[in-house]
């Protein structure tokens, strides 16, 4: 399995598991993400062009997953209630992680993976979305509170860091 950067040739894979992420949320009875073909077309290419796009592929050369990853702050986690950030140290984030359902662990590896490249990770998800809750605690993150999206939208916030 290799990570890499995403390409405009990816776009219509990683569009596909987001339809495949947004079907498994409905079946886990979180209706109300990803909704009104979020994350667009237009997301997955200013993503790319920012160069903060990357998908996994695996040893036969098949796209296995996707995910947004990029180092610096995140201007939704400026405020946080309800808690509070585990440190103000230089973070990373992770957005719009999804897989194509063919490899189990692939939340894990993506995590893992970002991880690697800056020990100090913010995340959110929906209230809903069970599912990737328990993807974060299961790979050390911890919920800290809760943050608003551009829209208003909240989202439960976690983070995971070296001490």
């Amino acid at each position: 399995m290799i990570v890499r950067k995403a390409s405009v040739a990816d776009i219509d894979t990683q569009l596909k598991m987001f339809d495949h992420a947004r079907s498994v949320m409905r079946n886990s009875g979180n209706i109300t993400q990803w909704t009104g073909g979020y994350p667009s077309r237009e997301v997955v290419e200013s993503d790319i062009a920012s160069g903060n796009s990357y998908v996994c592929v695996d040893d036969a050369g098949e796209i296995v997953a996707t995910f947004y990853f990029r180092q610096g702050d995140d201007p939704t986690y400026a405020y946080i209630e309800n808690g509070q950030w585990l440190n103000d140290r230089p973070y990373g984030v992770v957005h719009r992680l999804a897989s194509s359902g063919k490899v189990k662990g692939m939340g894990t590896y993506c995590l893992e993976w970002c991880f690697g490249q800056c020990s100090n990770l913010r995340v959110d998800t929906h209230r809903d979305n069970r599912i990737m809750q328990s993807v974060f605690t299961k790979n050390g993150f911890v919920e800290c509170g809760i943050i608003y999206l551009t829209n208003g939208a909240p989202r439960l916030a976690f983070q995971k860091c070296m001490p």
